[in-house]
């Protein structure tokens, strides 16, 4: 545990130099502040420029700013944070005040307490991208399978007793924190080939009590583990779920979906204690009081191992719960009414089979590589486009002015999901006369609105965009402006985008939602001469190897670490 002494300690050497004494490794480079509403991600430019700033007291300023605003963003009193770090109300003051030197094991800790990274040593420092903006893309890429499927499958898996395969699963960071928790309490895993086809085998008995608890508050899919363990214990524990930082979400949701099979959840410090009653189940349907994805796929794998008829009201219909649907049906649960609002679940007391099953395409990212087209001028083939879950999409596209060629239709691995190959055409866009606003499936998806940002500031006029389902995400967007775009911030969840824009480079920190970080990312892409994205962590999490990937179509991205 960290001590108050640990707080008085020098950071820099004495000799003024910016080395760190004990051998771990500052950027020299200096970091561009970003807004307000990124303290995690500013708190690790912040800390990657400390060493490169003229004096102690501009750093200790700055990082004691960031450290307040990551503190509030995060919900934490001065006394709540100093009792995460075993220190006093008083030195947290100090720090925030900029009145206290700080050593980088201190500002790790700190971070950790806030979920930020502040400070890498070695090959664990956090990676950024260089960007030479500016070029045109060219040629094809395939979409990668569905990210969020593929996260709802692993917990899924906890479901079957004998042995699952998935058919090339994307590795990226959110996968892998699902595995490091699946292993940790006693599931085999093992890449498969270099196809990333994964098998999952599970264990009789689970070793909760071991449970990553690091790896689980790295991701939001952890709450989804609450379907299929309360069909085996009585009792468990998860760690408070984390990933991207969007604003307040609560558990109830899915409390109202899991309650009817006899789960209770009580929120205590640190983790969520989970009780469940075996055998209980649903006596009239459930209707869901939001049409989320995850609420949805937890009321699906509770009613899985329920040996009885479920009825689900208000279910998600989207790409990611049609897939679970499809898996489960291939372990004998039967579903009627797939991709629609109406769910009818008849599952097994008892899942024991060895399956094997592909999951579909990412429309999230069909519409990242299309954007990328989009905002640099570029005519691109983008194979594998789940064209179901992007129909709105495009139609609004066209609206816009934006033209390209589609290929008939042909189903996914799965042989359920239609897909298409799309060629982009250089369009000339103008701003839509409505506002644009996401809608549950099969509206326009809730994670392709931020997309529509970049793709507005290309437009010639104005564009509205109304993110109602986060509280702060729209904020993130203002980012844009950093290299060029015209973004209005008109409350926590609506932004007006003057097009078109003269887009130029700078230095970002990536805002710690996804999203919207590949939305900077890709206007770095459009803008002439060198940007630099810090921290790029939050963009693995969704997306592998997307800066490669874009290597191949013509982009001139290199990924580098501080050293």
């Amino acid at each position: 545990m960290t001590t108050t002494d640990e707080f008085t300690s020098q950071t820099r050497p004495a000799d003024g130099s910016s080395a760190p004494s004990d051998g771990s490794s500052v950027s020299s480079t200096p970091s561009t502040p970003s807004a307000p509403s990124a303290p995690s991600a500013q708190l690790a430019a912040a800390s990657a420029a400390a060493g490169a700033r003229s004096g102690d007291q501009d750093y200790r300023n700055e990082i004691g700013r960031l450290i307040r605003d990551a503190r509030l963003h995060s919900g934490l009193t001065q006394a709540q944070l100093a009792e995460k770090l075993s220190t006093s109300q008083s030195t947290i003051n100090r720090i925030e005040k900029g009145q206290q030197n700080l050593t980088l094991d201190t500002l790790a800790k700190i971070g950790e307490a806030l979920d930020s990274g502040i400070v890498g040593i070695g090959s664990s420092a956090p990676s950024h991208l260089r960007v030479q903006g500016g070029t045109t893309l060219s040629g094809a890429i395939d979409v990668k399978t569905s990210k969020n499927a593929g996260v709802a499958l692993l917990c899924a898996s906890l479901l079957n007793r004998g042995t699952t395969v998935l058919r090339r699963v994307a590795r990226i960071e959110e996968v892998n924190r699902l595995l490091e928790v699946l292993s940790s309490i006693g599931v085999r895993t093992r890449w498969l080939n270099e196809n990333n086809d994964l098998e999952i085998i599970v264990p009789e008995h689970l070793d909760l009590a071991s449970i990553d608890a690091g790896a689980a508050r790295r991701t939001r899919s952890i709450i989804m583990f609450l379907g299929p363990l309360m069909h085996r214990e009585q009792q468990f524990q998860l760690p408070y779920a984390g990933g991207c930082d969007l604003g307040t979400r609560t558990v109830e949701p899915h409390m109202t979906a899991l309650r009817p099979f006899g789960l209770e959840v009580v929120a205590t410090e640190g983790h969520y204690q989970a009780t469940a009653s075996p055998g209980a189940g649903p006596r009239r349907p459930i209707v869901l009081t939001e049409r989320g994805d995850t609420v949805t796929e937890n009321a699906l794998m509770a009613a899985a191992r329920y040996k009885g008829e479920t009825i689900i009201r208000n279910a998600s219909p989207n790409y990611m719960v049609q897939d679970l649907c499809f898996f489960l049906e291939k372990l004998g649960v039967e579903i009627e009414g797939i991709g629609t609002t109406t769910l009818r679940v008849h599952g097994k007391s008892e899942i024991r089979a060895d399956v094997d099953y592909a999951p579909s395409e990412d429309p999230i990212e069909a519409m990242s590589l299309i954007a990328a087209a989009i905002v640099t001028k570029s005519s691109i083939t983008v194979r594998r486009v789940p064209i179901e879950f992007m129909e709105i999409e495009l139609a609004v596209l066209e609206d816009m002015g934006f033209t390209y060629d589609r290929t008939e239709e042909y189903l996914a691995a799965n042989g359920k999901t239609r897909l298409v190959d799309i060629t982009t055409h250089v369009s000339q866009l103008r701003a839509p006369i409505d506002k644009i606003h996401p809608m549950p499936f099969p509206g326009l998806n809730i994670d392709n609105l931020p997309f529509f940002a970049v793709i507005a500031a290309t437009a010639e006029g104005q564009t509205q965009l109304h993110d109602w389902v986060y509280e702060n995400r729209a904020i993130y967007l203002t980012d844009l402006n950093k290299l060029g775009a015209r973004v209005q911030l008109m409350d926590p969840h609506r932004v007006l985008i003057d097009g078109p824009t003269h887009w130029s480079g700078a230095e970002l920190v990536c805002p710690p939602a996804l999203r919207p970080a590949v939305v900077i990312l890709l206007a770095m892409l459009a803008a002439k001469g060198t940007s630099v994205l810090r921290n790029v962590y939050v963009i693995n999490r969704g997306y592998e190897d997307l800066a490669q990937r874009l290597n191949a179509l013509g982009a001139q991205i290199e990924t580098f670490r501080d050293i």
